[in-house]
């Protein structure tokens, strides 16, 4: 369905709503909103809304249901899928609704407008006492209102969950202008359909979150880092149940790596360095947690112990202090911008069983390797959920941009394997406009109706980021 761009009359009408500081169509103001971090999508808007409180997103959403005219909502731009990119669209952008609304130590919750950043989010749960676990590369600018649109995932879901995990209570701008006041504190509460869960990864195609109340942890009182190296990728997943089972389920983070991305992380980000004093086929990050001082270390250390009688590691280098420990993170969070300067790749997020990651890593690398031969393959991602980021680069000397034309076509090859696995073709980045058609191959014709009858339900006139779901 095609919704009609803004009229003048209504784009008077909704900078009338917003009032000044409320909207603006600066161009040097709006370009920075027009792209997503991988430059695959440039888009146009004839107007950037930057609402600073729940009314003000509410005037404003009624007025585009009113006149059937569409909106993109946004929240810190930092989506690898398109989603938040409008083309014609009005764009919403949360960026000013950034409040601490309620911090509760005693219910383990804090209630935060969305365009809080994740990093905001973590430091104010911190002063209270208390722990947000939900951490990835971009919680410097990714807010909470764009992580639970798209149910981010991150480094801690093998111990906390996903975002969906992670909320205990939203508030949010249905399609047709109301506001839905969900803001509760609840661990329990049975009474029908659960509305919040339908929001949250819902790529802000039923509605525009504006707050949400966050599930609250206990500080741990000790924390350990390691990177250990590996022969093989099986090794990591036996890894990791013997990680789980010495600590009763005190790892928080359990992050695979191919030895090419640490080359790349190592050639292409300054300041790094090799962590190990050998160079494995295969890297795994671990972090352990633990409430007993002194805990997680001891944790550690009988784990490596026992690893290494097993020949499950080869090498072992343990953080001595914070700064040792931000540098090992480093590593891994830097995978994404390491490929970058590669000349660009065809990157999946997929995730499959955890017991079959490894014959998936061999039977997509035969895959790719038939359909385009000397292809580079990095493979990084949480072995703890099954959740890897499978990436593909042109071999050495190899004809970049004809290797970038067959993206569509390598990319089938590579989600042909992960359906084989009964896993999906993506894990915690959402559809967008990347995979928004592509999903259809994979999903049952009953999920594609079902998901299609509640967006119509709720949003009848499609004005709700139309480009996104089906």
């Amino acid at each position: 369905m095609q919704t009609p761009v803004p009229s003048t009359a209504v784009l008077d009408e909704l900078k009338a709503a917003l009032g000044p500081g409320g909207w603006t169509q600066d161009p040097d103001v709006i370009a920075p909103h027009l792209t997503e971090w991988r430059n695959r999508w440039t888009g146009d808007t004839p107007i950037l809304l930057t609402p600073r409180s729940t009314e003000e997103v509410a005037r404003a959403v009624t007025i585009c249901a009113r006149e059937g005219v569409a909106i993109t909502p946004q929240g810190g731009g930092t989506g690898l899928v398109g989603g938040q990119v409008p083309f014609g669209e009005a764009l919403l952008s949360l960026k000013k609704m950034r409040a601490v609304r309620d911090v509760t130590a005693l219910d383990d919750a804090m209630t935060v407008e969305a365009g809080l950043t994740l990093l905001e989010a973590q430091q104010t749960a911190t002063a209270a006492g208390r722990y947000f676990p939900l951490s990835l590369a971009a919680e410097g600018s990714a807010t909470v209102g764009g992580v639970i649109s798209t149910n981010a995932g991150g480094t801690q879901v093998l111990r906390y969950g996903m975002m969906r995990d992670l909320v205990l209570g939203l508030e949010a701008v249905m399609p047709n202008g109301e506001i839905f006041n969900g803001l509760k504190r609840l661990r329990k509460d049975n009474t029908g359909y659960d509305l919040k869960q339908l929001l949250i990864g819902a790529e802000g195609t039923l509605g525009v979150v504006t707050a949400a109340t966050l599930k609250l942890f206990p500080i741990m009182r000790s924390r350990a880092v390691a990177v250990v190296g590996l022969e093989t990728a099986a090794a990591s997943v036996e890894l990791l149940a013997r990680a789980k089972a010495e600590t009763g389920g005190g790892v928080e983070a359990f992050e695979l790596m191919k030895r090419l991305g640490m080359e790349l992380v190592l050639k292409n980000i300054p300041d790094t360095r090799e962590p190990l004093d050998t160079t494995p086929n295969w890297y795994v990050l671990i972090e352990i947690a633990s409430g007993t001082p002194g805990g997680a270390e001891a944790q550690m250390e009988a784990l490596l112990e026992v690893a290494f009688e097993q020949s499950l590691i080869t090498d072992a280098a343990i953080a001595q202090n914070d700064a040792q420990r931000a540098a090992f993170w480093r590593l891994r969070e830097e995978h994404s911008a390491a490929l970058k300067p590669e000349g660009g790749g065809w990157k999946h997020d997929v995730s499959v069983p955890i017991s079959r990651i490894a014959e998936f890593i061999d039977e997509a690398s035969a895959a790719v390797e038939r359909f385009h031969p000397g292809a580079r393959i990095s493979v990084f991602g949480h072995v703890g959920d099954g959740n890897l980021h499978y990436d593909i680069l042109p071999g050495v000397g190899q004809d970049i941009p004809a290797f970038i034309g067959r993206w569509k076509e390598g990319s089938q090859v590579v989600h042909d394997v992960v359906g084989t696995y009964e896993g999906s073709i993506s894990a915690e980045h959402g559809l967008g406009r990347l995979k928004t058609e592509e999903v259809k191959r994979y999903k049952s014709p009953l999920e594609i109706e079902t998901m299609a009858a509640i967006r119509r339900a709720i949003d009848p006139k499609r004005i709700m980021n139309p480009s996104v779901l089906f």
